[in-house]
Parts: C-alpha cells; structure tokens; sequence
C-alpha cells in the first residue's frame, strides 16, 4: 500500500508545475502549508504545535524524532540558529491524508547561506501532522550548514 501512494505521489509531483499554486485546499493541505508557514517564520512554538502530541518527525536516513518534546529538543539549535528559512513549495500531491511537498529548502544559518532539494511527506491526523518523513541528501544538508567539510572535485 506504501508503495502504491509513493508511486501515485510520484505521478503526481511529475504533473503540471503550477500544481502548487493549483493544489486543493482541503484540510490536510492546510495543515501542510500551516506547518510550512510555521518555518518561514521560524517559529519553533508553532511548528512544534503543529504536531500531534504523539507526533513523529523522521528525516530518513536517521532514527525518527518522537513527540513534541523530543521534536523540540531537535529543532531549538536549528532554529536559534536559523536567521531565515524559506521552504519553497515547487509541488504538491495528497492521497488521502497524506500530503507529498516537493520543496527547496532555502536558509541562512550561522552566517552561511544554503539550499537543498528535498520531499516532505506528511500524514495528517484531525488538521496536525502525525507523522513527517523527509527526504533528502543528508551530506549535502550537512555541508550547506556548515557542520561538514565541501566536497573538493
């Protein structure tokens, strides 16, 4: 069934690129873009609240982040150190509750400058994000914020 929704997804993100401006504004799409918002904003109490309580943030390629205590404990040092964060929405696709963003993620932190391609998914539950996977290249997010050497060619 996973699969299934990844691939509609997929089909999906692959339309039309003004889907984004285009996309329904059903209830879970708001939620998504209430949470988007959120980050623009940099605004660590509403982002967290934009989670359910037993709320799950998973960027993939690490252990997922569990509730909105943990959620916030992640998020502070990013957020304190962000001066902007800008989440630019290129697409948008739902299947049921589930809400794809395809996005650039375009931010100044700790003086540096960065931008990095990346998929968000988020599965909504009664207008909160119950569960957030992201997925992007981690090393490349890494060095865009500084806490990993740039790749010489």
């Amino acid at each position: 069934m996973k699969m299934m929704l990844l691939s509609l997804a997929a089909m999906a993100l692959s339309a039309a690129p003004a889907m984004a401006a285009a996309a329904p504004k059903t209830p879970e799409v708001k939620a998504a873009m209430e949470m988007v918002d959120a980050w623009n904003k940099l605004d660590l109490d509403r982002i967290v609240n934009d989670f359910t309580e037993d709320g799950v943030l998973h960027s993939v390629m690490i252990e997922p982040i569990k509730g909105r205590d943990a959620i916030k404990k992640q998020l502070a040092p990013l957020i304190a150190g962000s001066t902007r964060i800008e989440l630019q929405i290129k697409n948008i696709a739902q299947v049921g509750k589930t809400v794809f963003l395809e996005r650039v993620d375009d931010f100044d932190f700790k003086g540096r400058h960065g931008a990095v391609p990346v998929v968000g998914v988020m599965e909504i539950e009664n207008g909160k994000v119950k569960v957030w996977r992201e997925y992007y290249d981690r090393a490349e997010l890494l060095t865009a914020l500084g806490m990993m050497p740039e790749k010489k060619n």
